[in-house]
């Protein structure tokens, strides 16, 4: 039997009555208003607006003028834990999740210390079933101390309830490492996710290498370090026969990177993330934030068209937002010396959804299933408004307007790159794993 994946302070699962909700699944085939019936933590039941009724004790949840979704699923996520709570902690990053409609998220191993060794992955998984309010996997690091000189020990790792491996944050740019780690993940499994950067190329960069970067000043990061890598990866897996997940696409070249390798049948999934595919080098000239500092930077327009391309033609197999919380202090410094890094949980959904579906750029049903489409590349159970499955599921009102950060964040830091920004799309309650996770601080739920 598999060690379990995901771990959390699970509550009790409940009874919940979705009322008269717009459901869109776009994996279930449903796209029409009904009532939604969970009990004991699973759908029960689907029925007509107005025609089903609460069990005695159960929540009602107000969904006239709403759509239900599918909870999100996030392959990416930086919790800070252990060593760095001053940014994030296991209980605040997931406080952050729930509100931005996740019911589940992954965590990368780049802490202090790093999650190289089966005992911090350990003291990980448990810290989590105390303090994780969605349910919560990890990845171990591929080299220890993501040095890039010696692999960890990955089947034990495995055991442990690894998802898999990454040294995200940095690459492993030795190929023989990367060829020793794929010929390892044929004997334990797991997912080998790849941080795409050539550092003789990006160098100390901090912004797109272009025009932006040249009217600024400022050494560039070309788009070439992230797609030259993925076409060595990409080579590399080919050769082995094995599976990699390449992060946080940027750059139009990576798109083609990716559907090159795709086309000559390797066993390559990628993501993008909600500030690739919204925002460009451009609004670092409109106001130089720091916020809007991030690895891979932002780049083109040519480049966030080719992403948005690749979303819709399925070069692109997941939405990620690479939730990368700082301290307030770290980011209040001169451009060049901040840390790259921008939250994105509580905004991921309103961000796409603004910036792509509002539009008319994609499909809301596109949407809704790329954010959750992480769970499948890595082995876990999709979200899915149907009887019999999980209660993992979000309720958003499409017409709400917001300020982000107006209200504060739930998040432990404010390094969110649409900070002051008006977004369409709230998200006013997550279900996950049958219980009630997130209320929006203005929506009441009834008892029947």
């Amino acid at each position: 039997m598999s060690p379990p994946r995901l771990f959390w302070k699970a509550p009790p699962p409940g009874d919940v009555l979705v009322r008269g909700a717009h459901v869109l699944d776009p994996r279930a085939g449903i796209d029409a208003p009904h009532d939604v019936l969970v009990r004991a933590g699973e759908i029960a039941e689907l029925a007509a607006p107005g025609s089903l009724e609460a069990p005695a004790g159960a929540e009602t949840l107000d969904g006239a003028g709403r759509h239900l979704l599918p909870g999100f699923v996030d392959p990416h996520v930086h919790l800070r834990t252990p060593g760095q709570e001053h940014k994030e902690d296991l209980d605040s990053g997931t406080r952050a999740a729930a509100a931005g409609g996740f019911v589940a998220v992954v965590a990368m191993p780049n802490t202090n210390p790093t999650v190289d060794d089966a005992s911090v992955l350990r003291a990980l998984r448990e810290a989590a079933r105390r303090e994780a309010r969605v349910p919560t996997g990890f990845f171990a690091a591929v080299t220890r101390g993501l040095a890039g000189d010696a692999l960890t020990e990955m089947a034990e790792l495995r055991e442990e309830g690894a998802l898999g491996f990454t040294d995200d944050g940095k690459p492993v740019w030795r190929a023989g490492m990367l060829r020793k780690a794929l010929q390892y993940q044929k004997l334990c499994g797991g997912l080998v996710a790849l941080h795409e950067e050539d550092p003789s190329l990006s160098g100390a960069g901090v912004m797109h290498e272009g025009e932006v970067s040249a009217r600024l000043g400022m050494t560039g990061i070309p788009s070439i370090s992230e797609s030259t890598s993925i076409a060595r990866d990409a080579a590399i897996a080919r050769y082995e026969g094995g599976r990699i997940h390449a992060q946080h696409l940027s750059a139009r070249e990576s798109v083609e990177a990716v559907a090159e390798a795709k086309a000559q049948g390797v066993a390559i999934t990628c993501e993008a993330s909600p500030h690739h595919l919204t925002l460009t080098d451009t609004a670092i000239l409109e106001a130089l934030d720091t916020r809007l500092k991030m690895n891979p930077p932002l780049r083109t327009e040519h480049d966030r068209a080719a992403l948005i391309e690749g979303l819709r033609d399925g070069t692109i197999d997941c939405i990620a937002t690479d939730h990368a919380p700082h301290a307030r202090e770290e980011k209040e410094v001169p451009f060049e010396e901040a840390p790259m890094g921008t939250t994105g949980l509580e905004t991921a959904f309103a961000a796409v959804y603004s910036g792509l579906v509002r539009p008319g750029i994609l499909p809301l049903g596109l949407v809704v299933e790329k954010l959750s489409a992480g769970a499948a590349l890595l082995g876990l159970p999709s979200p899915s408004v149907a009887v019999g499955a999980s209660a993992d599921l979000c309720l958003v009102d499409l017409e709400a307007t917001w300020e982000v950060g107006e209200a504060g964040y739930e998040s432990r830091s404010e390094n969110c790159c649409f900070a002051g920004r008006t977004l369409h799309g709230r998200v006013l309650a997550t279900l996950a794993a049958g219980s009630v996770v997130y209320r929006e601080r203005a929506f009441a739920l009834g008892v029947a």
